[in-house]
């Protein structure tokens, strides 16, 4: 699913609750780190994330908490395909906050951790 179709439907659902619900039910979709790959841990939150781009900007994660991997799913959809040039540009903490998400200021910080390498020119392959 794309960021346009997520956008979409999170737009659809009108209680908190449920909006977390669609969101874990994301992490189902997360493109796995490649094996033979190891990707960057993200710090400032709470749960071990790990990211991994690779140099056609190929998105790829992994999270060990359902809520978490959902997110990350989400902010990887944003990005798939993009340079991290091109992701600075876009202004990524705005639009994740225009989705009105009830996070904790705990996984907001792991929001902002991941922010910060998508827009790194980091590439972890």
């Amino acid at each position: 699913m794309n960021y346009t179709e997520i956008k979409t439907i999170l737009s659809q659902i009108h209680d908190p609750a449920e909006r977390l619900e669609f969101v874990m039910d994301l992490g189902r979709e997360i493109p796995p780190i490649p094996a033979n790959h190891a990707g960057t841990e993200i710090r400032g939150c709470a749960s071990r994330v790990e990211i991994f781009r690779d140099r056609d900007n190929n998105y790829y994660g992994s999270a060990d908490s359902a809520i978490v991997r959902g997110v990350l799913t989400l902010l990887l959809s944003m990005v798939q395909g993009k340079a991290p040039s091109e992701i600075r540009k876009m202004n990524l903490a705005r639009e994740f906050a225009s989705l009105n998400l009830s996070l904790g200021a705990g996984r907001m910080n792991g929001v902002a951790g991941t922010i910060a390498f998508l827009e790194s020119d980091k590439v972890t392959e």
